[in-house]
């Protein structure tokens, strides 16, 4: 499956760092940025289904005043990534979710180059004074369990070496269900994304209630 979960379910977060500057949009909300592929764009469902759509309306259920970004691309890459850092950060984020490295695995880039791409945006993130949400992912079992098991290793590393918060698998309870799968077996429907948005809600509670 495209977005199945990294192995790890350890969820690491930094023990001293102050918390950032808080951006705030002309109407006064900070501004969460989904950063990621085709599971954050929403492909294959209707505007306002995708998974940061639902999130949205979750934060507001819960009277937390966020503003939620989508910046999904489909077929995006960790290099696409770096080259998108810029229009990310114009945003003024005070928090990113940050889902990127599925398509380069499905291409064989080299997992040391995704590793080091997914690095840099996380440290220019960071600097540029947002709290990190990362969300792992893995591959089809036929990519050979060697090379599945780097790059499913390649999440939790960059969590812990950046100490930055993890979501192990964004499609828990979704990716196996083909109620909440779309007829490519790849994407969540929006029922499917309901769920997703669920799971980042869960996630990422600590870094907006954190003082």
């Amino acid at each position: 499956m495209l977005a199945l979960a990294s192995c790890s379910n350890k969820q690491e977060t930094p023990n001293s760092a102050p918390p950032p500057p808080v951006a705030t949009t002309a109407g006064g909300r900070p501004v969460i940025v989904a950063f990621g592929d085709s599971l954050t764009a929403g492909l294959g469902v209707d505007a306002g289904s995708s998974y940061p759509d639902v999130l949205q309306e979750m934060l507001d259920a819960r009277g937390l005043s966020y503003r939620v970004v989508n910046e999904g691309l489909s077929g995006d890459t960790t290099s696409g990534g770096l080259a998108r850092l810029p229009a990310v950060l114009a945003h003024k984020p005070a928090v990113v979710i940050l889902e990127l490295g599925a398509n380069d695995g499905l291409r064989g880039i080299p997992i040391d180059r995704t590793k080091a791409n997914l690095s840099e945006m996380l440290a220019a993130l960071k600097s540029g004074g947002a709290r990190v949400l990362l969300v792992g992912i893995t591959l089809p079992r036929n990519y050979g369990m060697d090379y599945i098991g780097k790059f499913d290793r390649m999440f939790p590393d960059l969590a812990k070496a950046h100490g930055v918060p993890l979501l192990p698998f964004l499609l828990q309870g979704v990716a196996l269900n083909p109620k909440l799968m779309q007829a490519d077996a790849l994407h969540p429907n929006a029922d499917g994304c309901r769920v997703a948005a669920r799971n980042v809600t869960q996630a990422l509670l600590p870094l907006l209630t954190a003082k």
